[in-house]
């Protein structure tokens, strides 16, 4: 039996598997993981945020189950990806707008007057609502939320350039300083 452990910026993907000779070697995923190869648009067009993802300890348990995004209210939202709207409407004391994406994942935003409805299809960049009144923040915000395969994630590494690699020669190399 193996265990790997992938860890990248935002990301974390824990696989278990059996290894064996030849191509009988089965691997089994055991933990949902954010698609570094996905790039989302940002829903108001610049990089900030002002409060991070924080991962509940359990299923019922406090935490911050998204990002904000700092704003104004009446500001223009657009789509991160392409994708359908799942569920565009009130929920409780505000505008909830989710759209299921092609991998699956499904993106949410509150507070949000939609300008879509539920079934329409969405291009990525496509203006879907405005920013309204409401939320949790004590400043005019956009909570940014995940979900992959009904759980939470942090959508942050959804928005996150690609890392690339970078190779060092081996041999008479020399750090730095």
């Amino acid at each position: 039996m193996m265990l790997c452990v992938v860890v990248l910026p935002g990301v974390s993907v824990l696989s278990r598997g059996l290894a064996s000779a030849g191509a009988g070697a089965h691997s089994e995923r055991t933990a949902a993981a954010v698609p570094v190869a996905a790039r989302w648009v940002w829903p108001l067009g610049r990089e900030e945020v002002s409060r991070a993802f924080e991962r509940p300890a359990d299923e019922y348990s406090a935490g911050h189950r998204g990002i904000d995004l700092p704003t104004s209210v009446g500001e223009d939202v657009v789509a991160p990806a392409a994708g359908v709207v799942l569920f565009a409407g009130m929920v409780v004391d505000r505008g909830v707008l989710s759209i299921r994406h092609a991998d699956g994942t499904v993106s949410s935003f509150e507070p949000i007057s939609a300008s879509v409805a539920a079934g329409d299809e969405v291009r990525s960049g496509q203006a879907v609502g405005r920013v309204a009144e409401g939320g949790h923040c004590g400043a005019a915000c956009l909570h940014v939320g995940a979900r992959v395969r009904g759980d939470y994630v942090d959508p942050e590494p959804y928005f996150l350039p690609r890392r690339r690699a970078v190779l060092v020669p081996l041999g008479d190399f020399a750090w730095p300083g």
